[in-house]
């Protein structure tokens, strides 16, 4: 079998998987819509935005205009420090940085962004609009665009799956690396086929491939699922006063705005698409720390090593009390495993 060939049964066995899911999912809606249909279809009207996204300690807010996209983000920090420049994952925003734009402030340009299709930043139509390929090619627009010509490059989730490649292929932009709580492209590839664990919890990326359905069940319940993603025993965070009321408020209301719903959905929808280029497997040689919540409901720990051969220079920390969402949840550990890695002669 050609690789197109076999790129192609790939994609349809996806979507038969996500079809199935789809069903289920489905018929759990209806009864959930039949029994609690006030429930089911309300949503707080959401126009003004949160206090706490417009705290001064955070920043300031902006917007940037690259090539073929206008990304917001927030910014703290002199012009004349170094970049720190932060990618968050899904389903998250700059916000997700807060306890980082606070903290290195004093010595670093820090600037979170939100990447294209969610929050404040535009959200281009078409599933071909979310390749890995374009949020790489965003990044490499933004930090020249933002007056550097490198930066200390850190993401968490879908951010750290763009890090991790944008460092593959651009080695020069990026002065030191911080990942958090995702595998090296290739290694979750590998290991999500060979191993069950991590299959099953990835069950939402198939169901994120059918249209419609996944954006419905979004919203159902005025964004009841951000609630089981960030506070939920089995994937939220384990402090639980880390995410506040005002918190879930703030993630409530970047996901209301108009389109951000199918516009983060569609990274995952476009991941079947996605074709790795060898630039992409290429040995990364700068400097970089993974940082790994071990209390992770979306990724085995067991990935975290296997990022070693693909990686000249990597040094691993555990933190054994964090969930997937670890930069939120223990800001404090995180912060300072990051200032040893930053202050090191690496």
């Amino acid at each position: 079998m050609s690789v197109l060939s076999h790129q192609y049964a790939r994609i349809i066995l996806s979507y038969i998987i996500g079809l199935f899911f789809a069903t289920v999912m489905s018929i759990r809606a209806l009864w959930y819509i039949i029994r609690n249909p006030n429930d089911a279809f309300y949503n707080k009207d959401r126009k003004e935005m949160p206090s706490c996204l417009t705290d001064e300690s955070l920043g300031t807010h902006g917007y940037i205009h690259l090539e073929n996209v206008r990304l917001h983000y927030v910014v703290n920090g002199e012009e004349d420090k170094p970049l720190m420049l932060l990618l968050h994952g899904f389903p998250e925003f700059w916000y997700s940085w807060r306890h980082q734009l606070r903290e290195f402030s004093k010595d670093y340009r820090v600037v979170a962004v939100d990447q294209r299709g969610y929050s404040d930043s535009d959200k281009p139509s078409g599933i071909n609009s979310y390749k890995i390929a374009n949020m790489v090619d965003d990044v490499k627009q933004l930090i020249p665009a933002l007056g550097y010509r490198s930066c200390v490059l850190v993401g968490h989730d879908w951010g750290g799956a763009i890090s991790w490649m944008f460092a593959a292929r651009h080695p020069d932009m990026v002065d030191k690396l911080i990942i958090m709580n995702c595998p090296h492209p290739a290694v979750f590839r590998k290991y999500m086929s060979s191993h069950l664990a991590q299959f099953k919890k990835s069950w939402y990326m198939f169901l994120f491939l059918i249209p419609f359905i996944p954006e419905f069940y979004f919203r159902m319940t005025d964004y009841k699922m951000l609630n089981a993603t960030f506070r939920s025993k089995r994937m939220g965070v384990v402090d639980k006063s880390k995410m506040t009321d005002e918190d879930m408020e703030a993630y409530k209301y970047a996901f209301s705005r108009p389109g951000c719903d199918t516009g983060s959905i569609n990274y995952i929808r476009a991941m079947f698409h996605n074709k790795a280029t060898r630039a992409d497997f290429q040995k990364i040689t700068n400097p970089t720390l993974l940082i790994w919540g071990c209390q992770d409901g979306a990724l085995e720990k067991g990935m975290a090593p296997l990022a070693q051969p693909l990686v000249e220079n990597l040094t691993i920390e555990y933190v054994e009390d964090a969930s997937h969402w670890v930069q939120m949840d223990r800001p404090d550990r995180v912060n300072k495993l990051m200032k040893q890695f930053l202050t090191a002669d690496n």
